[in-house]
């Protein structure tokens, strides 16, 4: 999977030029659009960091589960949660009952920054 780096104006172009029939939606099921490296930058801090690591290590049965392993509010955690989940990170599979069990979606980020032109590229893995 790739991520974009667009301009939101380009992403709303390309998504009224979709709905419009003008143009095939893209591929990839899970892409994320991000306005630049430093958006993708200040959504991994060192706390989301930490939460996707105790993901992959821990693998929590549930939010709260997860919550409790690190030692942090609930609602704080959704929160971010909710952010990695958004930008493709993150996703939540049904588990018992009403519960949903996180799991790491993206492993490594590699970002291709031309110093010359503003033509980043985010490639996920």
């Amino acid at each position: 999977m790739k991520l974009k780096i667009q301009s939101m104006k380009a992403l709303r172009a390309e998504m009224l030029s979709v709905a419009r029939g003008e143009r095939k939606a893209p591929a990839a099921v899970r892409q994320a659009s991000f306005e630049s490296v430093e958006a993708v930058m200040r959504l991994l801090t060192p706390e989301s960091r930490q939460l996707l690591a105790a993901i992959e290590r821990k693998k929590p049965a549930s939010v709260a589960d997860l919550a409790r392993l690190l030692r942090r509010a609930e609602p704080n955690v959704s929160r971010t949660l909710g952010k990695l989940v958004a930008a493709g990170f993150v996703r939540l599979k049904p588990g018992a009952g009403r519960t949903k069990v996180p799991e790491v979606a993206i492993h490594r980020l590699t970002v291709d920054i031309d110093l010359c032109r503003q033509t980043d590229r985010v490639a996920v893995a």
